[in-house]
């Protein structure tokens, strides 16, 4: 293949728009109990409002200890729980996932 028909070509790939899905699709519904783990942390709480930079949450808790993972997702209960008086802004570029939380969410420290 020639230099030029190949830069052509590269140019024309390079022109193309990407097609992503929007970012609204991956965040949280408004009134859900989540859970979130970031780089640092792991919290419960229930979604007040969001958007692609920053999830805020109410009757938030900073899990401090999960003890068994696979066991607290199952039955909802954790090690070490440390709740929020008020409310908490979690920045969503520390997110590593986040999921829905069919337990209680907890409010007592543990």
């Amino acid at each position: 293949m020639d230099k030029e028909l190949l830069l052509k070509l590269i140019g024309l790939l390079l022109d193309q728009p990407t097609k992503t899905a929007p970012t609204t699709a991956l965040l949280p519904t408004v009134g859900q109990p989540i859970f979130v783990r970031t780089v640092t942390h792991h919290y419960t709480g229930e979604v007040v409002a969001c958007n692609k930079d920053w999830i805020r949450l109410r009757k938030a808790a900073w899990i401090a200890s999960d003890g068994r993972f696979s066991e607290a997702l199952h039955t909802g209960r954790f090690a070490e729980v440390e709740p929020y008086p008020g409310e908490v802004t979690i920045g969503t570029g520390g997110i590593l996932d986040w999921s829905d939380w069919p337990h209680e969410l907890p409010t007592e420290v543990a």
